[in-house]
């Protein structure tokens, strides 16, 4: 889908994190993980409302941290067992999107780790074009340590820069990234911590990024919504489907995409699934239609 063919848009989500909101009750998110029931309500609600959205989102991402156990934890196959069993009810004519998170593929990935997600979930970057516009799903745990598996993280430098040329010569309308850590989460030059890229990688990316005309990096992560500028590129981080860290509500974001530009806000799953898509967004969809 090369061609632009007028306003379209499509729903992101992030962190359903299967199992992570009673260990954090509990106080250990190392072990406590053993329960995801409350996670299950919130993720079938976030589909029952999507498949309710009319007209259909082009497709559905999912910014990462699939569910809360770490590679080789105990209850990590079960809790991948029991989100598949949710999102198999996704109305089939809207594509599921994948992005790997830390919880995915572990704080310091390996190449087997990344095998075993690519199995169970798809690549772990790739492109795609949806009317018009070039979507760059990235495995942003390469940027925050690829200490194990440094060839990998140079396999994927080396192909971002090809679909950079291609989306060049291909004069795409706007070229958008999914990825699951943020680059930062208010500020470019904000300090580095858990949540957020080291300063000097995060450079290089944002930098890459502003030359090659990128309009909206979005990603989740930091379970809370947040979000910020550089250079006319939009940081765009959203809240979880799952556990909350601060007081956002469980949500989506929706993202309407028009000629111009990229308007997207973020409807808690209740919202979206009695009112559906925000009147002002729907107009912006008719506007030019």
């Amino acid at each position: 889908e090369y061609q632009w063919k007028g306003p379209f848009y499509f729903i992101q989500g992030a962190d359903p994190q299967f199992g992570l909101m009673k260990a954090w009750t509990h106080g250990d998110t190392n072990n406590g993980d053993d329960e995801w029931g409350e996670e299950i309500k919130l993720a079938e609600q976030a589909v029952q409302a999507i498949n309710k959205l009319n007209p259909k989102p082009k497709f559905f991402v999912l910014c990462g941290d699939l569910v809360h156990g770490m590679p080789g934890s105990r209850w990590k196959k079960s809790q991948e067992q029991d989100l598949k069993d949710v999102l198999k009810n996704t109305d089939q004519d809207i594509p599921l999107v994948f992005v790997s998170g830390n919880h995915d593929i572990g704080n310091t990935p390996t190449r087997e780790t990344i095998d075993d997600y690519c199995k169970n979930w798809g690549d772990d970057y790739f492109s795609f074009w949806v009317g018009g516009v070039f979507f760059l799903v990235l495995n942003s745990q390469l940027y925050f340590d690829s200490s194990k598996c440094p060839e990998l993280k140079q396999a994927q430098d080396a192909w971002l820069d090809e679909q950079l040329a291609v989306a060049a010569n291909q004069k795409c309308k706007h070229i958008i990234v999914f990825q699951h850590i943020p680059l930062f989460l208010s500020k470019p030059d904000e300090d580095h911590d858990y949540f957020n890229l080291d300063k000097s990688v995060r450079q290089e990316i944002m930098e890459k990024f502003h030359k090659a005309g990128i309009r909206a990096v979005f990603s989740g992560h930091y379970h809370r919504n947040a979000g910020g500028c550089y250079k006319g590129l939009e940081m765009v981080v959203s809240s979880a489907i799952g556990c909350q860290l601060g007081r956002d509500t469980h949500g989506l974001r929706v993202v309407v995409v028009t000629e111009d530009e990229v308007v997207h806000r973020y409807h808690s799953l209740a919202q979206l699934g009695s009112h559906g898509v925000d009147s002002e967004l729907l107009a912006l969809l008719a506007e030019q239609n």
